[in-house]
């Protein structure tokens, strides 16, 4: 917790909490209860698979959750099964529910499509989320799996996702962005939105103003970061006093936002993956 309340100390104004699978934390309620409990409490949310969220989710929102992002590829029990190995749609389901009922607002929905696997879906996953009240963003795959079978030709581009959609859906626009990864169009004339992250073709590293903490203590700048600058050292220093602990992990913050690239470098032919996977840097 003091690593947070340093980051939220320097400036620091959204803590988003992700894995893994962060509801299998046993102390999550009590996690998101002493970040709500900081001086200049930041927005708190949440990123989960949503299978554990119908029993957590009221809990959470009384402990100072404000929003879920809920990672969900597929409408069809038999493809969930076939992603993730279990028979647990309904349980995922039951979540949105239970996120709804406590207050949990805005409810995202994170979708990856694959070629072959649920790129069919990607019309009736948007007509869902409308039906739903909920907000659907489409990601594009990246080269972040731990086995690094990634394949660009096999990903599912955000000019595809647009294709797609366009086929049922009248897209447009919405001009102001910030600093979200997420690029937004407005649904047939309506408020309804849509969002697509488009990380490799359309990357935003320009306005991502976004560090990462995995959970052995090393700070990232970006996702696809290949240095980390280790906190957990600087905490394990039986040599510091507190406030020396402290100036030294703002000095790490300092020098992590300072490495920022311009750009990830995906799309350069000397592109170097990371050598974490995606669930070990936080997704």
């Amino acid at each position: 917790m003091l690593v947070i309340s340093e980051a939220v100390r320097n400036g620091i104004t959204g803590i988003r909490l992700t894995g893994g699978e962060p509801l299998l934390h046993p102390d999550i309620v009590q996690i998101v209860r002493e970040i709500s409990e900081l001086p200049s409490s930041p927005s708190i949310s949440l990123t989960t698979n949503g299978i554990k969220l119908n029993e957590l989710a009221a809990p959470l929102a009384d402990a100072g959750l404000v929003r879920v992002n809920i990672s969900l590829d597929t409408l069809s029990r038999e493809t969930f099964k076939r992603l993730t190995f279990r028979d647990r749609i309904d349980d995922v389901f039951r979540g949105i529910r239970a996120a709804k009922l406590a207050g949990l607002s805005p409810i995202k929905i994170n979708t990856v499509l694959m070629r072959g696997v649920n790129d069919g879906e990607a019309t009736s996953l948007l007509e869902w989320a409308l039906s739903e009240g909920l907000s659907l963003r489409f990601i594009e795959q990246m080269p972040l799996d731990a086995a690094g079978l990634w394949d660009r030709k096999t990903m599912i581009s955000a000019d595809e996702i647009v294709a797609l959609l366009s086929e049922k859906f009248e897209l447009s626009s919405v001009e102001l962005r910030g600093s979200s990864p997420a690029e937004e169009f407005y649904v047939d004339r309506t408020r309804a939105t849509v969002g697509i992250i488009g990380s490799v073709t359309r990357p935003f590293c320009g306005a991502c103003d976004r560090l990462r903490l995995t959970s052995d203590g090393q700070l990232r700048s970006c996702l696809f970061a290949i240095d980390e600058i280790d906190i957990r050292k600087v905490l394990r220093n039986n040599q510091l006093d507190e406030k020396s602990i402290r100036d030294q992990i703002s000095s790490c913050f300092e020098r992590t936002v300072k490495s920022k690239l311009a750009g990830h470098g995906i799309n350069e032919p000397l592109f170097i993956s990371p050598p974490r996977p995606m669930s070990a840097i936080g997704g």
